[in-house]
């Protein structure tokens, strides 16, 4: 039935992350040409939709990362087109994008986010110190942005100040939080089932956009070596932050493990990347799963809706 529908593959936009969209958006179309669907490549622009028009695209395939693509916009857009997507919904996709919001939405379902304190672009040029209830380190960031684009640990007060400059460039909010050391990991969800865990070692401080997109910054191991209890733990906790969100089809949820190996949910991430090297498709692979079946099974959901 899919296999004969015209699949529009969109992908690029204006965003910070367009570089990384491009990439996840021309492997997605290679895989379902490879296992034979009728796919087309649709450049995100203006006019769009004419273009979805044109191409008589009846399956969008939502390889967007960041603004416009990735925060219920796009989708609100397909859904007043009528046309299917792959990936969540309006409002998990709008959550998804805002750290403040999700994280009131697990505070809700009872699961472990860091502190955090929100700073406005209004509110940047009265900011004090004293306000924050927790010590430096911290971790300043855009509070709608992904792939770590804006980030800054800052370890003393004189980097306050350009950190919230420059996180606040891509967002009229900066989000502020305790500068936890410890392991990355994510978990991989597929159709309402969490995958595995993956964590991240990189040469880096934390894991930036050049620990992600750099060859040779970091090394994936998978499965994360982690106990049977904790491994099991953070499987629940991560297929629970992306049914408290109401997410669709697939995400990656992202933790940190502090020293005592207490996890700390940072974010679901409702689009991630879908690269042949990309996390998901990694966690994917080590659990029996092509990129190909991956692709196919993510398209599959969207005609369920």
């Amino acid at each position: 039935m899919i296999t004969s529908k015209k699949i529009g593959v969109l992908m690029g936009g204006n965003s910070a992350e367009a570089e990384v969209s491009l990439k996840t958006g021309k492997a997605i179309l290679q895989a379902l040409k490879k296992t034979g669907y009728h796919a087309d490549e649709v450049l995100m622009s203006r006019s769009v939709a004419r273009t979805l028009e044109e191409k008589q695209i009846e399956i969008v395939f939502n390889g967007l990362h960041g603004k416009g693509g990735e925060d219920g916009n796009i989708q609100g857009f397909l859904e007043t087109l009528g046309i299917p997507y792959t990936g969540s919904g309006v409002l998990a996709s709008a959550l998804g994008m805002d750290k403040v919001a999700s994280r009131k939405v697990f505070l809700y379902h009872g699961l472990p986010v860091p502190e955090f304190h929100l700073v406005t672009s209004a509110g940047r040029s009265g900011f004090r110190q004293e306000a924050v209830s927790f010590q430096l380190p911290w971790v300043i960031k855009p509070s709608r942005e992904g792939s770590s684009v804006g980030v800054s640990i800052v370890e003393a007060e004189k980097e306050i100040s350009p950190a919230l400059a420059d996180a606040l460039t891509f967002d009229g909010e900066a989000i502020i939080e305790p500068y936890i050391k410890g392991r990355e990991v994510q978990v991989g969800i597929l159709e309402e089932e969490a995958l595995g865990i993956i964590e991240i070692r990189t040469k880096r401080k934390f894991y930036d956009y050049t620990a992600k997109y750099v060859p040779g910054m970091s090394e994936h191991l998978y499965p994360a070596p982690l106990s049977e209890p904790l491994y099991r733990n953070l499987m629940a906790l991560g297929l629970s932050a992306h049914r408290a969100l109401g997410c669709r089809g697939y995400s990656r949820v992202d933790f940190l493990l502090d020293a005592g190996e207490s996890p700390w949910l940072l974010e679901v991430n409702t689009l991630p990347g879908m690269t042949e090297t990309s996390l998901l498709p990694e966690i994917a692979r080590g659990s029996g799963i092509s990129f190909e079946r991956l692709v196919e099974r993510i398209l599959a959901v969207a005609l369920k809706k």
